[in-house]
């Protein structure tokens, strides 16, 4: 089909807003190191059970050691950093601006195209992450008073820990996307000629289950460093938190991820990750509506600015 890897990265920008506001409304509940743990183990078994019906094996098969090697780097980048800095920087500046800061993983996911893959980086590239930033400068950034008018500087409207943390998430995601592509092409070469024809369609899946393994034994890792295991019970007993980590772990570990190596099989890396990134765009007005918040005119603007910016990396 025509444009394939385009349409499911659409598909992936919307499942990608309704992860974030239910991960959102999770992490305020439970703390976003337990919504981390649970969605890991219940993405393992979503894609376990998947692999199991199309496979016959309920873990990957065919994968050699440079696959495993590739993908759970990629799921430790991805997953462990890039999602824990950013279910935390849903709890201290809110989904809708810690999508906005992930419009950098484009950015980022071009830079570790060069450093990982020899790609070269144009003046238009660097140009695009000019406009990138300043998007994203435009939203965050006010005008304060200092001693008079004429000392009026320019200061953040959000915590700094916060905004640390969007940086962080959009570092994972970028650099994640490139691995799991590195870990995806490992996977595919080692595919035997003889296997059912439906397999690379499902191989994404296979991936994701891989990356899903690293994710929550790096999870359950950080919990065990911070004592903040007994969390665990207590996050079962809250059935609203419950069942939006139920929401967003089918949406985002389980068909999220595993559509968005899809994406990257069927269409070009690069146009497939911008169009996964206009969540920040799809986000404003449920989010505005959820915490009833109101939403400045600049800050829509600098979203779509910083989504310009994306899109000039790859036109």
């Amino acid at each position: 089909m025509m444009y394939l890897g385009e349409i499911i990265s659409l598909f992936v920008a919307l499942l990608w807003t309704v992860t974030a506001l239910a991960a959102d409304g999770a992490s305020r509940r439970i703390g976003s190191l337990t919504v981390n743990i649970f969605r890991m183990l219940l993405s393992l078994v979503f894609l376990g059970a998947t692999l199991w019906v199309f496979t016959g094996s309920p873990v990957p098969v065919y994968a050699d050691g440079r696959a495993w090697f590739w993908l759970s780097m990629s799921g430790l980048v991805g997953y462990v950093f890039g999602d824990y800095c950013l279910f935390n920087c849903y709890v201290l500046i809110g989904s809708r601006f810690g999508q906005l800061f992930m419009t950098l993983a484009p950015v980022f996911a071009a830079i570790s195209g060069w450093m990982f893959l020899g790609e070269v980086l144009t003046l238009k590239e660097f140009f695009a992450m000019l406009v990138t930033l300043s998007g994203i400068g435009i939203s965050v950034l006010v005008r304060a008073d200092g001693e008079g008018k004429k000392h009026r500087h320019l200061e953040l409207k959000l915590p700094l820990k916060g905004v640390l943390l969007g940086i962080g998430a959009g570092l994972g995601q970028g650099v994640g996307l490139v691995l799991s592509k590195i870990g995806m092409n490992y996977y595919e070469s080692c595919v035997p000629a003889d296997a059912a024809e439906n397999f690379m369609d499902i191989m994404p899946f296979a991936s994701t289950f891989i990356r899903a393994i690293t994710g929550a034994v790096g999870f359950i890792g950080l919990a065990m460093l911070q004592k903040s295991l007994g969390s665990l019970s207590k996050g079962l007993r809250d059935r609203k938190a419950m069942g939006l980590v139920a929401i967003t772990t089918f949406m985002g570990p389980f068909l999220g991820v595993s559509f968005s190596l899809m994406a990257v099989r069927y269409a070009n890396a690069g146009v497939a990750s911008t169009l996964m990134a206009l969540v920040p765009a799809l986000i404003i007005i449920p989010h505005a509506l959820i915490y009833r918040q109101k939403v400045q005119a600049k800050e829509v603007i600098g979203t779509f600015i910083s989504l310009v910016g994306v899109a000039m990396f790859f036109i």
